[in-house]
């Protein structure tokens, strides 16, 4: 069975994002760019918020075509224009780029999608993110931790769910060039 991934991006003190969205303090250099390409094309799909995709769907399709584009950017828009995407949305309709809109969180519709073959199955979004780990649906967590700390109140932090308490177990690290280094769990014993 498929395994639900969330793959996440934070500072020192836990923000996935600064003030106004702001993510230019991600050191996402070729190494890790390219790490980040060898997981992605391993997926199965990618299930997002609406933000996330909107995001995604604002840059990714046509990154390749930019001539300051970096050869892991060039190869990751390939990666993301044809992966399968579930955007979870109560607004949207419709999405392009080979995506199926999902209303909402239905863990038996997830549980469908697990037992599907293929690739394991990356989660994005914070608000997306924390329903799944409210319902108990992430099964691995890999948090990057960038070298830098934004400060309380400068950002808005990975994990919001006061009301959400997981036991993990670690299931490795891996340390990269820039100083990021990642950290990858399992779900433990709740």
């Amino acid at each position: 069975m498929r395994k639900i991934i969330l793959m996440a991006s934070v500072s020192v003190d836990g923000y996935f994002e600064g003030l106004d969205r702001d993510i230019s303090w991600h050191l996402v250099d070729e190494e890790l760019h390219q790490h980040f390409n060898d997981e992605c094309r391993a997926m199965g799909a990618f299930l997002d918020g609406r933000i996330t995709h909107e995001l995604m769907a604002g840059y990714w399709p046509t990154a390749d075509q930019d001539p300051d584009s970096t050869p892991a950017e060039v190869e990751f828009a390939g990666i993301w224009r044809d992966m399968p995407k579930f955007v979870f949305s109560r607004t949207l309709t419709t999405a392009d780029w080979n995506t199926t809109v999902m209303h909402d969180v239905v863990p038996e519709e997830i549980a469908e999608l697990k037992a599907q073959p293929g690739g394991d199955l990356a989660v994005g979004g914070a608000n997306l993110a924390a329903t799944f780990m409210r319902l108990g649906l992430i099964d691995e967590y890999r948090i990057y931790v960038h070298p830098v700390v934004l400060g309380q109140g400068n950002g808005r932090p990975l994990f919001e769910s006061p009301d959400v308490r997981l036991n993990l177990k670690l299931a490795g690290t891996r340390t990269f060039g820039n100083g990021v280094v990642q950290l990858r769990y399992e779900r433990g014993q709740d």
